[in-house]
């Protein structure tokens, strides 16, 4: 559908053990728009590479002004 820069995909891929065929939403430059729960999990990891990120700052705080974190 190139008059809305969409087009279907395919390509093979996993399901619970099972090796199928899938088809896929793209774009006009035939990038795969992802899935809903594949958003969510990327979601997820961001937000916990975040957490990460904010928990190693607050410990080099800490550590800074001579606190031990691990006696809190």
């Amino acid at each position: 559908m190139p008059e809305i820069g969409l087009g279907i995909g395919r390509e093979q891929g996993t399901y619970q053990g099972r090796i199928r065929e899938w088809l896929f939403w793209c774009d006009q430059d035939r990038n795969r728009y992802q899935t809903p729960e594949e958003v969510n999990a990327q979601q997820q990891q961001q937000l916990e590479q975040t957490q990460q990120h904010q928990l190693q700052e607050l410990l080099a705080r800490l550590q800074q002004q001579g606190i031990d974190p691990n006696l809190l």
